[in-house]
């Protein structure tokens, strides 16, 4: 029996089409209820259902032994996972933004405030470009800090970009693009080795039919969000 950790949220639903076009139609018995865990037997895995925060930790310490997540939260956390695939889908972006006709400003202080959950990568972006920032982290409303002057910009997951335009927000920088990944357990490739690469072969199979996957080398696939972000520059 495989461990697959699902993320609550908006990519549950693609990710369970992908896996029953991959073969494992028992996985859409996972939206069924308000239960966390789904034993399917007749596949031979077991689901479970967690924040998407939470993902990457069940399976770096072998909670469970796949996952799928998006990179974003990858590149946040740092986790120490294989990351053999690209799935394709959920396509947002990691951006800078500020309020229209601000974008310039510059606060008293030799430093700029940015509101984000994304603390860590914010971190690593500015201090690569060599810009002093003070960062704020918020869990929620990430667009309210320049409004009411908490930040001079923010840092957050952008889809359409209408919620920074009902802000009167502008995104004025990219800092990465973010899909969703399969992730595996570095421990459970070895021990489940056969049950682990006929998944993502599979997966793979199902998602190149679709036009979204891409295969991920080992060299960018170390769980490292650096070594990930010189690749994608």
């Amino acid at each position: 029996m495989l461990t697959v950790a699902l993320c609550k949220g908006k990519l549950i639903e693609p990710t369970l089409e992908l896996f029953a076009r991959a073969g494992y139609a028992g996985a859409q018995l996972a939206t069924d209820s308000r239960r966390l865990v789904f034993s399917c037997p007749d596949i031979g895995m077991i689901f479970l259902i967690v924040r998407p925060t939470d993902v990457p930790t069940y399976v770096e310490y072998g909670a469970a032994d796949i996952g799928v997540v998006g990179k974003d939260v990858l590149l946040e956390q740092d986790s120490d996972v294989y990351e053999p695939l690209d799935l394709g889908f959920g396509v947002c972006r990691i951006a800078v933004a500020a309020l229209r006709g601000q974008r310039s400003r510059n606060r008293l202080s030799s430093k700029i405030r940015i509101a984000t959950k994304y603390p860590r990568i914010t971190e690593r972006y500015f201090n690569q470009r060599g810009v002093p920032v003070e960062i704020i982290k918020l869990y929620g409303s990430i667009e309210l800090a320049p409004i009411v002057g908490l930040a001079d910009r923010i840092v957050d997951l952008v889809e359409t970009g209408n919620t920074l335009k009902a802000h009167d927000l502008i995104e004025v920088e990219c800092i990465a693009t973010s899909t969703a990944r399969l992730i595996v357990n570095r421990a459970s490739l070895k021990l489940k080795h056969e049950a682990v690469t006929e998944l993502i072969k599979k997966l793979r199979d199902a998602a190149v039919s679709t036009g979204t996957s891409k295969k991920i080398s080992a060299r960018s696939s170390s769980g490292t969000s650096r070594k990930t972000k010189r690749t994608r520059r």
